[in-house]
């Protein structure tokens, strides 16, 4: 499609741009994750990772102020003007572990599921905070969305088992 044709489109309402580069017909209803779609549709081999896959999952209280992926070590971060994008780095079996994908709206989410987040909560515990950590764990563990013993697995892969064992065992 000529971009002048898209363009004119967009300006008579037959088309809505949710982001640079990613358009939709403005009589479909809203996507229910709009900032998610948008990402994965400008980043379609971005993970998504930490309080986005928390919110995604439901897991917890955290409200995410923009959308955060992992991406690989070498990997080219995304321009994407909108929605906020926080990138974590992850190489090997950070990154290719413990992803699933999922569908929104027609479009193909990757998202890490609830053991890998929760781990990958306490690998970056500097950057997002215990507290979020911590009760992260406690919710999983609590709504049966991941087990004690999952957990450890994916903390054994992001080398944070020594830092979550204690809190694992406090918790029985």
């Amino acid at each position: 499609m000529h971009h002048s044709t898209l363009y004119g489109m967009r300006d008579v309402g037959l088309l809505e741009q949710l982001t640079r580069g990613v358009y939709r017909l403005a009589e479909l209803q809203a996507p229910s994750k709009y900032d998610v779609v948008a990402v994965a549709e400008r980043a379609p081999g971005a993970v998504l990772c930490i309080v986005s896959a928390l919110d995604f999952h439901e897991i917890g209280t955290q409200i995410p102020s923009g959308v955060s992926i992992a991406i690989g070590p070498k990997d080219r971060r995304p321009k994407i003007d909108y929605p906020p994008v926080r990138v974590y780095r992850m190489s090997g079996q950070a990154l290719t572990s413990g992803v699933e994908e999922h569908s929104i709206d027609g479009t193909t989410v990757k998202v890490f599921n609830p053991a890998k987040t929760v781990a990958d909560c306490f690998k970056f515990r500097n950057k997002i905070g215990l507290d979020v950590a911590l009760e992260a764990l406690r919710e999983a563990v609590r709504s049966r969305k991941a087990t004690r013993d999952e957990i450890m697995m994916y903390a054994e892969i992001d080398r944070v088992s020594k830092v979550v064992r204690p809190y694992l065992e406090a918790m029985e």
